[in-house]
């Protein structure tokens, strides 16, 4: 878009102060970027909560001066803060969080694109904007969509941000230490992908014999084995990271187990199989998930039951939405987001930019 060198980033806020005071002035403050229960009126600009939208470059116009584009460490500590202080706010519905943070994400990562930023750096900023966004994309619930969250833009979103963060991998010799967390998140997003495998298999040795990584590799072969039960056992092994990164496909596994299950034990007197048998082998979340899965495929109950009587079995849209607390949500136990994105809970050790030391 823009020839010659990349300049150095100079704004040292999460948004520069021209944007802030140009929004303030035409009233365009995100109500997540104001205080809960401290909204002015009219509303103003709080340089520590206030963070830089995205904008499309447009064709013709000039490169933004380094005022307006934020160094890698101020670009980690605007991930940080949606990560910590904006993703599990309550007074928004998660679908307008989920829209909020994935454009001022977005914006991070334009920003990191602009300028001229250490590979290293830029691949802590790409860690923590791909774990953000993967935590915030797994937080929505199935009626998320109708409340102005779209699902395929945050999908193609996490699909490029994977892209760009594998090329600053593949630039620079390192040490990336997440790098064997992230390649296996890649691999977990895109379960089934003869592509996405094949990249992977083209890793280093060293590398795919990372536990993290050979992790994902047995839950991928699980998937595409069709081997439901040593899925979902896996699947419930995962961390929480891992877990969000699979969720997407977790549906259309339990709708493939059940097609299965249904030509195995359908007859024509019908036979049946305790709901809470069902739960156990998804990882679904309740007798009540059993329950919706096996009607929404039309298959008929007995009390705690599912009977499988040939010719019941159907497929009809979209399989059922679950919560996945067992698979995701309960995965967290106690820590914060803001840990798990940043991975102080288990790499303490580690020095990132605009981390503390």
């Amino acid at each position: 878009m823009w020839g010659g060198e990349l300049p150095l980033a100079l704004c040292a806020d999460m948004c520069p102060a021209a944007e802030r005071a140009q929004r303030e002035r035409e009233r365009r403050l995100h109500r997540l970027e104001l205080p809960p229960a401290g909204r002015g009126n009219p509303p103003r600009a709080d340089s520590r909560r206030v963070v830089k939208e995205y904008r499309r470059p447009a064709a013709g116009q000039p490169r933004p001066p380094p005022s307006l584009l934020r160094p890698p460490c101020v670009l980690l500590a605007t991930v940080r803060y949606l990560a910590a202080e904006v993703v599990c706010r309550t007074d928004a519905s998660r679908a307008e969080v989920a829209s909020f943070v994935a454009d001022r994400l977005r914006a991070v990562r334009l920003d990191l694109t602009l300028q001229r930023a250490a590979d290293l750096e830029a691949a802590a900023v790409l860690e923590a904007v791909l774990a953000t966004l993967l935590a915030v994309v797994a937080r929505l619930g199935p009626d998320d969509a109708r409340g102005g969250a779209d699902r395929v833009l945050l999908q193609t979103q996490v699909q490029e941000g994977f892209g760009s963060l594998r090329r600053c991998y593949a630039r620079s010799s390192g040490p990336h230490p997440r790098q064997a967390a992230f390649q296996g998140l890649f691999l977990l997003y895109n379960l089934g992908s003869v592509e996405a495998l094949q990249e992977v298999l083209q890793l280093p040795a060293e590398l795919r014999a990372c536990s993290t990584l050979q992790n994902a590799l047995a839950v991928d072969a699980a998937f595409r084995e069709g081997n439901d039960a040593r899925l979902f056992r896996l699947l419930r092994t995962l961390p929480y990271l891992q877990s969000c990164a699979a969720q997407g496909h977790v549906d259309h596994a339990r709708r493939r187990a059940l097609a299965r299950l249904s030509r195995a034990l359908s007859t024509p007197k019908g036979q049946a199989l305790p709901l809470d048998f069902m739960v156990h082998l998804l990882a679904l979340d309740g007798l009540h998930e059993a329950r919706d899965l096996c009607q929404a495929h039309g298959l008929p109950l007995n009390e705690d039951k599912v009977v499988f009587l040939r010719g019941c079995y159907a497929e009809k849209g979209l399989p059922p939405a679950s919560t996945c607390d067992v698979l995701v949500g309960s995965k967290l136990q106690g820590r914060t987001l803001e840990e798990v994105v940043m991975a102080e809970e288990d790499e303490e050790g580690v020095h990132r930019p605009g981390s503390p030391a």
